[in-house]
């Protein structure tokens, strides 16, 4: 149990990255109207941000599998703080899309080599649970980081909350130069082995029912804060309360997917959370001036989304069970490209058709995606699977 406390602090680590990603959606009218751009083109910070994510990660985590985790990490931290110290301070939308390049470079490598220590520092028995807590880090910025970053935004401009996450990171890069232990790095898997399993039907169509789905999702959430806003006419005050209980809706329901993957399969929990998310969307754009109602249709939309993140997790660990770590490792990258990909189309659907168009378009990815998972042969149900949802 001795190291289960450092576990939790790759865990809070993981909430810093988190936030750094998901904080520009809950800000996103406020960095358009501060940097005199369109909101379109402040949604393409985080499909930048995403893409580089994406691309980056595999690539840097190849060329340096050999070195030490501890090292690996705290570099990965001082180039992610760094990206946000250049958010904090240089003024313009271009130098703030570099530093977002620079942020997403450091997340990628943090959250991999975070999740690679968390396993080997775990106590016996306990790997499932530390690499869940880890990436329970990463989920929670959508809880509480998101929120707390529109109320300090509003408080001290948006800007200090990159501010803010620097001067944390600082603190962390101490406390893991002092508490982390020297951590072996691993064999490294050539980046054309990894791809190669792309080849496999089953396997891209697994891929592709992540990137539908969260493309769909991301589509709509990139600009959620403007839809509340323009759309449903929340006010500013009340946003913070509805993204607070939009992320804690997103908790309950990457839980209960879980035991339902466990308990019908990932293929009923696979469809079954895709077809309520694509009627939430679309209710969504009809219920517009009822803020019960809106609070009620994004609480739902939350839970059915993240519903399916488990049951899609077990879905490719048990596709090709001996490359399994590899599919989870691809699986990250498509998830980023997922959410840039969603946050370009919502950035075309809002310049050239209206805000209120995101939601409908959202919901045509989640029914591809559905299409996709009832394309496949029945998914198979594991004992194990309670212990991967909670990743």
């Amino acid at each position: 149990m001795k190291n289960t406390w450092k576990v939790y602090i790759l865990a809070i680590i993981s909430f810093l990255v988190g936030t750094s990603e998901y904080v520009i959606s809950g800000v996103l009218d406020r960095i358009a109207d501060s940097l005199g751009i369109t909101l379109a083109a402040a949604g393409q910070l985080i499909t930048i941000f995403s893409f580089v994510y994406a691309i980056g990660t595999p690539v840097m985590m190849a060329l340096t599998a050999r070195l030490d985790r501890k090292k690996l990490i705290m570099y990965a931290l001082g180039v992610f703080i760094f990206g946000n110290l250049c958010s904090f301070i240089l003024p313009g939308y271009g130098l703030f899309v570099a530093a977002r390049v620079i942020m997403a470079i450091g997340a990628g490598m943090v959250v991999v080599t975070a999740l690679n220590i968390a396993a080997k520092i775990a106590p016996p028995g306990k790997q499932a649970s530390s690499l869940a807590m880890v990436i329970m880090g990463f989920t929670a910025a959508l809880i509480i980081g998101v929120p707390i970053g529109r109320v300090v935004s509003e408080a001290f401009g948006w800007r200090s909350v990159f501010g803010g996450i620097a001067a944390l990171g600082i603190i962390a890069i101490i406390i893991l130069f002092f508490t982390l232990p020297q951590t072996k790095g691993d064999k490294p898997v050539p980046l054309v082995q990894q791809f190669s399993l792309l080849k496999k039907r089953k396997v891209a169509v697994g891929l592709a029912i992540t990137f539908f789905w969260l493309g769909g999702y991301s589509v709509a959430y990139t600009y959620l804060s403007p839809y509340l806003l323009n759309v449903s006419h929340i006010s500013s005050r009340m946003l913070s309360t509805l993204l607070f209980i939009f992320g804690v809706a997103s908790l309950i329901g990457s839980k209960l997917g879980g035991f339902s993957a466990d308990r019908w399969g990932a293929r009923v929990t696979l469809t079954g959370g895709m077809a309520l998310h694509t009627l939430m969307l679309i209710l969504l754009s009809l219920v517009t001036h009822s803020v019960p109602g809106v609070a009620a249709l994004l609480t739902v939309w939350s839970f059915a989304a993240w519903s399916s993140g488990p049951a899609q997790q077990y879905h490719l660990a048990t596709m090709e069970p001996e490359s399994s770590g590899v599919l989870l490792g691809l699986n990250q990258s498509m998830m980023q490209l997922a959410m840039a990909a969603g946050a370009g189309i919502g950035g075309i659907a809002v310049t050239q058709l209206s805000l209120a168009s995101v939601t409908w378009i959202g919901a045509g990815g989640m029914m591809i995606a559905m299409c996709a998972v009832l394309s496949l042969s029945p998914l198979r149900t594991k004992k194990h699977c309670s212990e991967i949802s909670a990743e």
